[in-house]
């Protein structure tokens, strides 16, 4: 959706950030909507925020272990679960790099880093896509799909459409609060509604034909 549709705030109302006027927001069929955010990262959900969060002035293994301090994970499990995430995310080179010498591509893979090091059941995205060069677009695409492999739900919230729907099962286009259409990308590609409001006539797919990848469970989320 376009800017104020309302993307950030259903991904702010789901982590906690704000509180819903009404409705539910539902995870393993309990409903977290009252639940503080520490309480619904425990439970499972994570969020990476558009704006940068790797701290400038420390390290990439120190960015990393500052989500275990925060979640009381014991000393000697640690090092194993670092090790794990530098070698998943391609960081062993820049591990005692300060945050403020990294590349955009690189403080990208550290924000996903940090918000899987507590195991989440569930990552938000909002807009990875921005502010980093098409080739690591395409590194952040390919982290999406292995993680949707271990079966980790992810939402996504981005402006860059083609992208977005080549790794997405799923997807809404929303206008004012309100769900306009929603399924795989091919629907969302042909659909006039989208064209109108936000896709724009001229918008060439590719995705015409396209059999969606397979669904993956999506936690229903209402709000006033």
């Amino acid at each position: 959706g376009a800017n104020g549709a309302g993307k950030t705030t259903t991904f702010s109302m789901i982590v906690g950030l704000l509180k819903p006027d009404d409705g539910k927001i539902l995870l393993d069929e309990k409903n977290i909507a009252r639940y503080p955010i520490h309480k619904r990262a425990r439970a499972g959900v994570a969020y990476l925020a558009q704006e940068p969060s790797v701290y400038r002035n420390l390290t990439v293994e120190q960015n990393i272990c500052l989500a275990w301090e925060v979640h009381g994970v014991p000393r000697k499990e640690r090092k194993e679960r670092l090790e794990g995430l530098l070698e998943d995310f391609s960081l062993h080179k820049v591990r005692k790099s300060l945050g403020i010498e990294l590349s955009g591509g690189e403080r990208r893979r550290v924000e996903i880093a940090r918000a899987l090091a507590i195991e989440p059941k569930f990552l938000l995205l909002d807009e990875p896509f921005t502010g980093v060069d098409p080739i690591a677009v395409s590194e952040i695409q390919e982290i999406v799909l292995r993680l949707k492999g271990r079966h980790i739900g992810i939402l996504i919230t981005d402006h860059n459409v083609r992208e977005t729907l080549a790794i997405t099962d799923r997807s809404y286009i929303i206008r004012e609060g309100q769900i306009l259409v929603h399924g795989d990308a091919a629907t969302i590609a042909s659909s006039q509604l989208a064209r109108k409001y936000y896709l724009g006539e001229k918008f060439e797919t590719g995705f015409e034909g396209k059999k969606p990848a397979g669904e993956i469970p999506v936690q229903e989320v209402t709000a006033g």
